[in-house]
């Protein structure tokens, strides 16, 4: 049976941040909960330390569980001079002793790429099928939406599958116009 470890999270006077395993974790196969969310340098930063530190504490096997995989869109290199940082985000969490990755609707599947350790992405929508299936919709009241041209894969697939239920839905597709990161000019439907 498992059991949560503790662990001591603290800042030095310059911000950096401290980790110490409280607990003996030898040969143990250990599930780090982390999500790599705002503030993602903060989080990213605890991840990479906790799984250093458990390697050195001599842990079997890590798992990261990733609820949110940081710096996903930037996942391709869409000009001169910038990174593929997702590429890199993942040559460090296996740097520090990863040895598989769990994450939930990547934001584009190349990411597990990226990765030569095992990676599984987990679907959201499978929590939502009960729900639409437990639901009297009308065939005309259910419209799936994805919010960009990187999502139409994964909304079609759930349109697809409300399909196979006998459920039938429209389907549509944001268009985004961005001025630059994070601002967009205008949206079409």
């Amino acid at each position: 049976p498992g059991s949560l470890t503790r662990v001591e999270v603290s800042r030095f006077a310059d911000g950096e941040v401290g980790i110490k395993i409280l607990d003996n974790v030898r040969e143990k196969s250990v599930f780090v909960i982390q999500g790599t969310s705002p503030p993602v340098n903060d989080n990213l930063m605890q991840l990479l330390l906790m799984c250093d530190a458990l390697r050195r504490a001599s842990v079997r096997r890590i798992f990261a569980v990733l609820p949110y995989y940081g710096y996903a869109r930037q996942d391709r290199k869409t000009r001169p001079r910038v990174p593929i940082s997702a590429s890199l985000v993942a040559k460090l969490m296996e740097s520090s002793g990863i040895d598989r990755v769990i994450s939930v609707d990547l934001h584009a599947g190349q990411i597990q790429g990226f990765f030569s350790c095992p990676f599984d992405n987990l679907y959201g929508s499978i929590v939502m099928r009960d729900y639409f299936l437990s639901e009297d919709f009308q065939n005309d009241d259910i419209v799936v939406v994805s919010p960009d041209a990187g999502g139409v894969e994964r909304a079609d697939k759930f349109r697809s599958y409300l399909a196979s239920r006998g459920i039938n839905s429209n389907f549509a597709v944001m268009n985004k116009f961005r001025l630059r990161a994070n601002e967009v000019d205008r949206m079409e439907l």
